[in-house]
């Protein structure tokens, strides 16, 4: 099988199972038409001078678009019990592009999310310049490169039955802690929320509320985070290719 056509297999097929396909992208834009559309009339939410569907679009963009990253972790459980990865491995596929192809996928159903977001803002009236889209977007997709990183990681030590429970806690935990739902400016948890990539996603895509994005040390979290968790998740990888 060569790289093109299994690059063009995996996008087919991940959007075609629709049970995943509406779990995955259906869920956030469900949650912002239940939060943001009782409160589309308020232009000064929580006195932040921003409008209640901007300030939500913004939050379950980022929360959106990490789930759908991470969720890739749970394709991969389930070809691995079905034995897809073994049959993988007895074809000329590179090793290097079966990893390239899961990363696509998980970027373009995390595009997805963050658009289908941006179009249900709209809907409910959000209006920001074009710069400020492109931007946000722009830095939401560096910021993702580790939670890909960890899709592959645990979708390539888990098994189906265990993958559930551990990817919606995972993500719960981390748009806790990077301040998807409610700001966390002080404290211990401030401290430890800035070490965390999720911290950083949620900060890219506040560009869009007239955020600054990341300084320094926000780069230097995204980038150790993703060395850390690529080079995690290609051992992963081998470990599994090595089993009998």
């Amino acid at each position: 099988m060569s790289s093109s056509t299994y690059t063009r297999y995996e996008l087919l097929r991940t959007f075609r199972n629709t049970r995943f396909f509406l779990f995955s992208l259906g869920f956030p834009l469900v949650l912002y038409f239940v939060i943001a559309a009782p409160n589309r009339g308020d232009q000064d939410f929580g006195g932040t001078g921003i409008p209640a569907p901007l300030y939500y679009m913004v939050g379950l963009a980022s929360f959106g678009a990490m789930m759908a990253a991470i969720s890739s972790g749970a394709r991969i459980a389930s070809e691995r019990a079905v034995g897809w990865n073994r049959q993988l491995r007895i074809t000329p596929l590179p090793a290097w592009a079966y990893l390239r192809t899961k990363v696509l996928t998980a970027y373009v159903l995390a595009l997805t999310s963050i658009l289908l977001l941006y179009a249900a803002g709209i809907v409910l009236g959000v209006s920001i310049p074009l710069g400020e889209w492109v931007a946000m977007t722009a830095l939401m997709l560096v910021g993702l490169i580790p939670f890909a990183a960890l899709g592959i990681l645990i979708g390539h030590l888990l098994t189906p039955d265990a993958i559930g429970p551990v990817l919606g806690g995972t993500v719960s935990l981390l748009a806790l802690l990077g301040g998807t739902w409610f700001p966390i400016t002080s404290g211990a948890l401030h401290a430890i929320a800035q070490g965390l990539p999720s911290y950083w996603l949620v900060q890219a895509s506040r560009v869009g509320v007239g955020g600054h994005g990341w300084g320094a040390t926000g780069w230097l979290v995204i980038a150790a985070w993703s060395v850390v968790l690529c080079g995690l998740a290609g051992w992963a990888y081998r470990r599994d290719t090595k089993r009998v």
